[in-house]
């Protein structure tokens, strides 16, 4: 860089006063002004705003500084804020690329900001063009002005929940609070509620009325620290919903005089921040689910300022979330909190699957061959269950409507024959909306190939989103009969039958294979979650037992089997299991948030010269273990096969259709890779007849479970965009470019932005 001849005198000059004129350093480094887009990176930015500082050696005043977007002079946004910095909530930027300069006698700086529009996309790709916007949205893509109001704790313990708070009439019961950094406050919330990228946000923090609040210079009551709460279930939506907050775990209601987490964290100096996207019944898409955090996150920066840390909490398909976007987009969380667990919706989709075409046959007695009676219990154990009520819940209170694009779902509209606007019928209206899970996660997923196209997909010239699960080759019941809990005319006849399902989750006679790009895009985008990315961040998780309504405590440690595979130990999560259903102790979300932040803060002051990772297995407090009983004395008592803590009758750490099967306890073969059927492998002698049946079902052969499933040697990638620079789709997302330098420094302390670039 040339610098000006007066300037370089003067320069040269002084140095030479104080005899170091040979120390000089090169013009390059001397003259840099170093620019920071602390609110998310630079090439990530929403909704025309970024929080921007530019670094100010000791030789340039502010006053002599100019800052530029593109040839518009911004200077005046910029001033010296009261935490020291050269700041400002840069606005005004326009869609797509903005080049920043700032410039001062002698120096100078640069920074691309790529601006994406408050509606989105950023990185999720196009979006579906059938959607509904809320009352009071200005515009199609759902914006809508921020709304605030108070809210505030009461005395009263009858008081469930946030009562709303009137400054022109204070309540009488408002309670106080004192947060971890002993900053004694009413309890008094200030509650901010907007919408990105179509759909709800809400930040909520303790908030000192009258008195202002800046990113430079927040209210002292807040600790810099925030927690995200999520909602449970798996849907989609054509449709904005609410931003989930009140939910107990993540799926139980507010209970009178029962601590629920997000008030907890509150009453600590925490931000509570949710979005309905992150709501997987609302939305079951993980790229929309992370998008709408980012987003968020970015929000809470500029409007409150920096964070130490982000803990996650949610209970049911609030762990989906959690889990999969922890995985798939690191750095937005720093802790998680996971409570009847899920490891994600699609492995959780192969059970599903399984159990419903299982349903299909075991309900229908006329489907069974003459002389083939089944009884429920050998239902359940086929199931790999205590008894068939676990399918029957999966069934109707999930898949049906997850799989089925016709059932309608919040925002769509009852079919018209033609009209593409209205719900989809694969006879009457083939291109019309489809209110299926898959459907929503096209992008990710990628379409189906024209050699599977249905008629509906032929008719309308396109594939539908693909199917990541596939049951051919399954020899479903195997273990039942091998235990000699079924017949072999049951086994057979089970197996001929027992079928697959559509891509309208209609049930047909063949077996469904898999859509294998759908599959491979499953395992490479996370959809599919194998815990790759996680090593760097602490989890607890909590669960009780659950004999049939489809939350065994199994599916926590089909977390801890791909955790193991993939990092080698489990040393960063915790697991307690309780005697309360599903959630194992009604306090336990509560206090596993408290340790969660305990974990983190240690990990803060943690100034070692050695991996996020190992910071994370050695900080742990020495209070946090694996837990086994929430009784006292329950732990000694013996059970049949060792301690009653140890017992999977107990646990409900059950089976599955799957392992049942013969498969692995990680349960993530979404379609397994086959090998020839032989009768070696049976301890059972088939008569002919019945060897040819078999043959005939499985003429590719049968399901090898020593071998990796079809897309499993795909790891999990992070950071992921389904949209190139002009907007069209990426099936299956690219990798973004590394994070820009100097950017997103306002998401995490400096411990663990490790994170930020996995």
């Amino acid at each position: 860089m040339r610098i000006a001849g007066p300037v370089r005198i003067l320069l040269a000059l002084s140095m030479l006063t104080a005899g170091l004129a040979t120390a000089v350093p090169a013009a390059s480094a001397a003259g840099t002004l170093p620019i920071s887009v602390l609110s998310n990176r630079a090439d990530l930015i929403s909704g025309g705003e970024a929080l921007v500082v530019v670094g100010l050696p000791k030789t340039v005043k502010a006053s002599k500084v100019r800052v530029h977007v593109g040839s518009r002079d911004v200077t005046k946004q910029f001033a010296s804020r009261a935490n020291g910095q050269f700041a400002a909530l840069l606005n005004g930027l326009k869609i797509g690329r903005n080049t920043v300069t700032a410039t001062a006698p002698g120096y100078s700086g640069k920074v691309v900001i790529t601006n994406h529009p408050n509606g989105g996309p950023v990185f999720s790709g196009p979006q579906s063009k059938h959607y509904v916007c809320q009352a009071g949205a200005v515009d199609k893509s759902c914006n809508q002005p921020v709304k605030y109001e108070l809210l505030y704790k009461s005395t009263n313990p009858l008081a469930a929940g946030l009562q709303p708070y009137d400054e022109s009439d204070p309540p009488s019961d408002v309670a106080t609070t004192t947060t971890d950094r002993g900053v004694t406050v009413p309890f008094v919330v200030r509650q901010e509620t907007g919408y990105q990228a179509r759909d709800q946000y809400k930040i909520l923090t303790l908030f000192r009325a009258g008195q202002p609040w800046q990113a430079w210079a927040p209210q002292e009551q807040w600790n810099h620290k925030v927690l995200v709460t999520h909602g449970g279930s798996c849907g989609a939506s054509m449709t904005p919903g609410e931003a989930p907050l009140t939910d107990l775990s993540g799926t139980l209601p507010a209970l009178p005089g029962v601590a629920n987490v997000y008030e907890t964290a509150l009453g600590r100096g925490f931000a509570v921040m949710s979005t309905a996207l992150d709501n997987t019944g609302h939305n079951c898409n993980l790229v929309a689910a992370a998008e709408s955090l980012v987003m968020a996150k970015e929000r809470l920066v500029e409007r409150y300022g920096p964070i130490r840390y982000t803990i996650g909490v949610g209970c049911s398909g609030g762990s989906i979330a959690e889990q999969t976007v922890a995985n798939a987009y690191p750095g937005i969380y720093q802790g998680l909190v996971t409570g009847c667990t899920y490891p994600d919706a699609m492995s959780t989709a192969a059970q599903f699957a399984d159990l419903h075409v299982l349903r299909t046959y075991f309900e229908d007695p006329s489907r069974w061959a003459p002389g083939v009676l089944w009884s429920p219990t050998q239902w359940g154990a086929v199931e790999g269950h205590l008894t068939h009520l676990n399918a029957i819940t999966t069934d109707e209170l999930f898949l049906k409507a997850a799989i089925n694009p016709s059932e309608p779902c919040p925002g769509s509209k009852p079919t018209v024959a033609g009209d593409r606007s209205t719900l989809y019928d694969a006879g009457t209206n083939p291109g019309g909306v489809r209110c299926s899970v898959p459907e929503m996660m096209k992008n990710p997923l990628g379409p189906r190939p024209e050699s599977r196209w249905s008629a509906a997909e032929k008719k309308v010239g396109y594939g539908f989103a693909g199917l990541p699960v596939g049951n051919t080759g399954v020899l479903y019941g195997l273990g039942a009969l091998k235990q000699g809990l079924i017949t072999a005319d049951q086994f057979v006849d089970l197996n001929v039958k027992v079928g697959g399902v559509d891509i309208d989750g209609k049930h047909i006679d063949a077996r469904l294979q898999a859509d294998t790009t759908a599959l491979k895009n499953s395992f490479r985008t996370g959809l599919i979650n194998e815990f790759q990315n996680v090593s760097g961040i602490p989890i607890i998780n909590h669960g009780g037992p659950d004999p049939g309504i489809a939350h065994d405590y199994a599916h926590a440690f089909w977390v801890k089997e791909r955790l193991v595979r993939s990092q080698g130990h489990t040393r960063n999560r915790v697991m307690w299991f309780g005697v309360t259903p599903l959630i194992g102790d009604i306090g336990w979300d509560d206090e596993a948030f408290l340790k969660i932040d305990e974990w983190l803060a240690n990990v803060e002051k943690d100034k070692r010269n050695i991996s996020l990772s190992s910071k994370i297995e050695r900080d742990r407090p020495a209070d946090v273990a694996d837990r086994c009983a929430n009784i006292p004395g329950l732990e000694i008592i013996s059970g049949p096969d060792g301690p009653l803590c140890q017992s999977r009758l107990l646990q409900t750490y059950l089976g599955s259709p799957r392992t049942v099967a013969g498969g692995d306890e990680a349960n993530d073969h979404n379609q397994c890779v086959l090998k020839p059927l032989a009768a070696a492998d049976f301890t059972t002698k088939f008569t002919d007849a019945q060897w040819a049946s078999l043959k005939s079902v499985f003429p590719k052969g049968v399901c090898d479970w020593n071998a990796p499933g079809v897309g499993q040697n795909l790891r999990n990638q992070t950071w992921l965009t389904y949209s190139t620079a002009a907007g069209s789709v990426i099936y299956g997302g690219a990798n973004l470019p590394a994070r820009p330098s100097r950017s997103q420094t306002g998401w995490a302390s400096a411990a663990f932005r490790p994170l930020l670039d996995q």
